[in-house]
């Protein structure tokens, strides 16, 4: 069985805030990072038991260097560093089994922990006229590979929005979120314990999972934090910009164009300054 895994980090047992996830201001970075090797190292440690014998781990937040190397399972392969082409899910083929999405969280918006999608400015991402975040963007990439989404671990806001789009996912809560910067947590023993059991689980029900279904071509509309954002991504060739709001529009022919497009247009809207 070969397994891809992709690890954000907002999601992750313990962390709350900003703090944990920033790597050049977070006063509990290094923290963050041992968190996340540990959610992650829990993940491992079940599939391999459950028979795995391949594994990828994507490192997926930021700038792509968090998860701690020194202290990975060895049976798995660490995936780091930025830039690349497919972002969260770099490294994802066919020849997969299935997907896992460890540390996620909730789209801009909406209740969550450190809830938002992708970057600050986007407000809001669809596909095909439905609204996504990044667990439902990256759903759709691993859908379009043939690949099924298995188990996603974060709050319980993202168990539910992961279960809206794929009602048989297996969701593993390491926390409840009171407000988008505080949770009720999780002991490090027991959700390595919930991690564990639900990521065996989720292998163990494989067999009747199916990838989502998604149609071609991919309609992407980003809608952006303000209108200049909206004018610089309009750039990218392809797209529409429409007057009098912050919507850009693209249409993808498959998985690869829709994920480059996307990161273009960020990359290009992130350059403009708010004032």
């Amino acid at each position: 069985m070969k397994l891809f895994i992709s690890a954000d980090m907002e999601g992750i047992s313990g962390i709350v805030d900003p703090s944990y996830i920033d790597p050049d201001k977070g006063k509990n970075y290094e923290r963050g990072r041992i968190l996340m090797t540990h959610d992650v190292n829990a993940v491992i440690e079940a599939a391999v038991e459950s028979g795995a014998t391949e594994i990828l781990v994507a490192d997926s937040h930021y700038r792509m260097t968090n998860i701690l190397i020194e202290q990975l399972h060895p049976k798995a392969t660490l995936l780091c560093g930025s830039p690349r082409d497919f972002s969260m899910m770099q490294g994802l083929d066919p020849s997969f089994d299935a997907a896992l999405f460890i540390g996620y969280h909730s789209r801009h918006g909406v209740p969550g922990v450190l809830s938002h999608t992708m970057s600050g400015v986007i407000k809001n991402l669809y596909v095909n006229d439905q609204v996504v975040g990044e667990f439902g963007f990256n759903a759709i990439y691993a859908a379009l590979c043939g690949v099924p989404v298995c188990f996603v671990s974060g709050d319980d806001q993202i168990a539910d929005e992961a279960k809206a789009l794929i009602p048989k996912i297996s969701t593993a809560i390491v926390k409840k979120a009171q407000s988008r910067t505080s949770a009720a947590c999780l002991s490090l023993q027991e959700s390595k314990r919930v991690l564990h059991e639900t990521t065996k689980q989720a292998l163990a029900s494989l067999p009747g999972l199916s990838p989502m279904q998604v149609k071609l071509p991919l309609e992407l509309a980003v809608d952006f934090s303000h209108a200049g954002q909206a004018e610089m991504a309009a750039i990218v060739p392809g797209t529409k910009y429409e007057h009098g709001t912050t919507m850009v529009t693209f249409v993808a022919q498959d998985q690869y164009e829709l994920y480059r497009v996307m990161r273009a247009m960020m990359n290009l809207a992130g350059t403009v300054e708010f004032c």
